[in-house]
């Protein structure tokens, strides 16, 4: 697929490339992969998606593959050796907010079966299919992320301002935002 056929924010890293084509603006149905870009989303807060993105797979070693169940039982001591891992970005809010994440977390499932039914609410349960033309048509947040962000806030959740939901909201695919000369585009329009 010739790069002018993709969204121009992926295009400097093969990593970047294979993460839009294969899985960014996909819907997700599964509570543990919603939970692992809420965890990654908030991490992300003031940097690079792609820092993240070459940390992802150690993120998942250190947070116990992002079992939100294991992860909400986590100590002080966990904590600290999270901290002291210099192969994770080192940063004692966030480290604080995926534990208080977690809690939160399971009080959604608790209180609405799944944390995908609670989720997709904000959408109607359905894709918002928007047309961008180019990069700089597309909002940093949303009125439905403004929604989101204080919902969450409310039940708990840390570090998920509304411009770190939308972005988790575009990541999930309960917003189309690839530009409408993407390829990816039309196939997440089906």
């Amino acid at each position: 697929m010739p790069d002018n056929k993709r969204c121009s924010w992926c295009l400097s890293d093969p990593l970047y490339i294979k993460y839009h084509d294969k899985e960014w603006g996909v819907p997700v149905k599964r509570d543990n992969k919603w939970f692992e870009f809420l965890i990654l989303e908030g991490i992300q807060a003031g940097l690079s998606w792609i820092t993240i993105l070459k940390k992802r797979e150690t993120f998942r070693q250190a947070l116990d593959g992002f079992d939100f169940n294991l992860i909400a039982n986590y100590n002080d001591k966990k904590i600290y050796s999270l901290l002291n891992n210099a192969s994770l970005i080192r940063n004692r809010l966030k480290m604080q907010a995926v534990v208080k994440n977690a809690n939160a977390f399971i009080d959604v499932r608790k209180e609405f079966g799944s944390f995908n039914r609670y989720i997709w609410q904000f959408t109607d349960h359905q894709v918002i299919q928007n047309k961008f033309k180019t990069l700089a048509d597309i909002p940093a947040k949303t009125s439905i992320a403004n929604i989101m962000s204080k919902d969450l806030k409310k039940r708990g959740f840390s570090f998920v301002g509304p411009t770190i939901c939308y972005a988790f909201m575009q990541a999930t695919g309960m917003v189309n935002d690839h530009v409408t000369h993407c390829f990816r585009y039309k196939e997440l329009k089906k």
